[in-house]
């Protein structure tokens, strides 16, 4: 009979040969066959062909039509692009996010989207003595943080709308919008005027403000903010580090490539 113990061994045992079958391809060896690299694994070719089945679907590898054999798939191409996005994200803000937190006296934060959370990938902290609870790599729900928003309201209009397809939107306080026509609205207040902010909606006692980074193409790839407790952050105070943000947020774009204009609605 097999237990839980030996099903974890297997199933663990098929992650690793798959991760093994993918580092084979190299520049040197762009396309291998099923024999090939059932030889290398030291695996049977009927394993072989199940993991290269498996990462087909996930469009991690293709299958060349003419010959056979298998190549690396676009997941892959896409998996490797994010990886050069974080890095060259780390590169392009580091010394502006300083200056923001200097300038601002409050927490400062770049995220990234990942489906319906965002990820804190920079983070700098506040010098005041009362200070916000976080780390690089906590997540959030985007409909609840603002730079979620700025990132949710910049999303190509498909993928947002399979985003908000089936979304319960969970309310994380009584200030947290639960209704997607709502928060339909505010993506589309957000795209007009370039920033977009938050009082208590995530936690009680937080606000801030966040604005967009764009790479190259102009697509927006991160956004940063400016965070604090709401006995300093709020109403005007909070407003007023929109301008800064915004300008933190293009400086960091440019740095990626970007040399379009400035986000619109700053000057209302």
């Amino acid at each position: 009979m097999t237990g839980p113990a030996s099903r974890d061994h297997s199933t663990l045992g098929s992650v690793r040969n798959a991760a093994r079958l993918l580092k084979e391809f190299s520049r040197d060896h762009r396309e291998l066959g099923v024999t090939e690299l059932a030889r290398r694994l030291g695996v049977g070719k009927s394993t072989a062909h199940r993991l290269l089945a498996t990462l087909a679907e996930e469009r991690l590898v293709d299958q060349n039509p003419q010959t056979g054999a298998y190549r690396l798939g676009l997941a892959m191409y896409e998996l490797g692009n994010a990886v050069a996005i974080h890095a060259d994200l780390h590169d392009a803000c580091s010394e502006i996010v300083d200056q923001l937190r200097n300038s601002t006296r409050e927490t400062v934060q770049v995220a990234v989207l990942d489906g319906r959370q965002v990820v804190y990938v920079e983070r700098r902290e506040s010098p005041h003595t009362l200070r916000l609870f976080g780390r690089v790599g906590h997540r959030n729900w985007a409909h609840c943080t603002s730079t979620g928003k700025v990132l949710l309201a910049h999303l190509p209009s498909d993928r947002l709308e399979r985003l908000l397809d089936g979304w319960t939107l969970e309310p994380r306080t009584p200030h947290t919008v639960t209704s997607i026509p709502l928060l339909r609205e505010q993506l589309a207040q957000i795209n007009t005027r370039g920033w977009a902010e938050n009082v208590s909606e995530a936690e009680i006692g937080v606000a801030s403000v966040a604005a967009p980074i764009r790479n190259g193409l102009g697509e927006v790839v991160a956004s940063v903010s400016v965070a604090g407790p709401v006995q300093r952050v709020n109403g005007e105070s909070l407003r007023r580090f929109a301008k800064p943000c915004v300008e933190a947020g293009l400086a960091v774009s440019r740095r990626l490539g970007f040399n379009g204009v400035g986000s619109h609605g700053m000057g209302r």
